[in-house]
C-alpha cells in the first residue's frame, strides 16, 4: 500500500516556474514507477511524465518535453516535477501516481490504467 500527497501547486504567471513534489508513505517507494498526470477542467486526465524506479528511464508528454523535468529521491520517498516556461494551457490539477515496476503487460506507461495509487492532486494555475 502506498499513500501519495502532492504539494507545490499555486498561481504563477506565464513563463514562470513551479516545482511540485509528491511524498509517498511506505517502505517500498523505490520499487514503484512514478508518474505525473494532469486534468484540466472539463477534460480527461492526461499523462505528463514518468520515471522508473531506478531513475534510468524518464518519459514525457510531447506538450511538456523540454520544459518539465521529473526526478525522484528514493531516500526521501519523494518524486518531483520541475515545471519551467509555464503556459496558460498547463493550468490543471496535477496528480502523482505509482505503478508496479514489475508490470509486464502491454499497457503503456502513459495510461492511467497502469497506476495503482493516486494522490489527491494539487492545483496549478498559469495566468497569461
Amino acid at each position: 500500500q502506498v499513500q501519495l500527497a502532492e504539494a507545490g501547486g499555486g498561481l504563477v504567471q506565464a513563463g514562470g516556474s513551479l516545482r511540485l513534489s509528491c511524498a509517498a508513505s511506505g517502505r517500498t517507494f523505490s520499487t514503484y514507477t512514478m508518474g505525473w498526470f494532469r486534468q484540466a477542467s472539463g477534460k480527461e486526465r492526461e499523462f505528463v511524465a514518468a520515471i522508473s524506479w531506478n531513475v534510468v528511464s524518464r518519459y514525457y508528454a510531447d506538450s511538456v518535453k523540454g520544459r518539465f523535468t521529473i526526478s525522484r529521491d528514493n531516500a526521501k520517498n519523494t518524486v518531483y516535477l520541475q515545471m519551467n516556461s509555464l503556459k496558460p494551457e498547463d493550468t490543471a490539477v496535477y496528480y502523482c501516481a505509482a505503478a508496479d515496476q514489475n508490470y509486464r503487460g502491454g499497457t503503456p506507461i502513459q495510461s492511467t490504467v497502469r497506476y495503482d495509487y493516486w494522490g489527491q492532486g494539487t492545483q496549478v494555475t498559469v495566468s497569461s
